[in-house]
């Protein structure tokens, strides 16, 4: 259990996450119904949530994937977002809903919006895990907002730090520790 000795404490518990997941399902499927919906999921973050998300989507829907970085190993964003893969499904005049699992500063997702924009969607919205507006540096609009939380590095239920920790079934706030 070497690895739990880096949590600070739990943010968001496993009960919290699947009761708003719900609520998200919800909203989603009242708001595209008699549609069809696009979820695309920004790797390797999001997967988690967009399973259980897609679980609780009524209206027909599809995934596809986009693998953007903009952090590496770090705690910190380094302000290039890279682009590692791609759409395989044609956007073009459909409903898009980028599925993310935290909105920080904005400026990767702001380039995802961007690139998708582009592609013609009928509609193009965002829903977010958990978001961080406190660091907002550029304006995102989100349609469907999981949780705000404060300025912590978090952790868990898909999130990670250099890889490890997706596994959690709640959000912890990752203890730094001075080196």
């Amino acid at each position: 259990m070497a690895q739990l000795e880096q949590i600070e404490r739990e943010l968001i518990s496993e009960s919290k996450i699947r009761s708003r997941v719900r609520e998200l399902g919800q909203e989603i499927s009242r708001d595209f119904d008699g549609e069809t919906v696009i979820l695309v999921g920004l790797l390797k973050g999001s997967v988690v949530f967009l399973a259980d998300l897609a679980r609780e989507i009524t209206v027909p829907c599809h995934m596809d994937f986009m693998s953007v970085t903009s952090y590496g190993n770090d705690t910190e964003s380094s302000g290039e977002v890279r682009f590692l893969k791609d759409l395989d499904e044609d956007i073009n005049g459909k409903n898009v809903l980028i599925v993310e699992d935290i909105i920080d500063t904005g400026y990767t997702l702001r380039e995802v919006v961007k690139v998708l924009s582009a592609r013609n969607p009928k509609t193009l919205k965002i829903c977010t895990l958990l978001n961080k507006a406190s660091r907002r540096l550029v304006e995102i609009p989100v349609a469907y907002n999981g949780f705000d939380i404060p300025d912590a590095f978090v952790i868990g239920y898909g999130l990670d730090y250099a890889q490890r920790y997706r596994n959690l079934k709640y959000i912890g706030i990752l203890k730094l520790i001075e080196k």
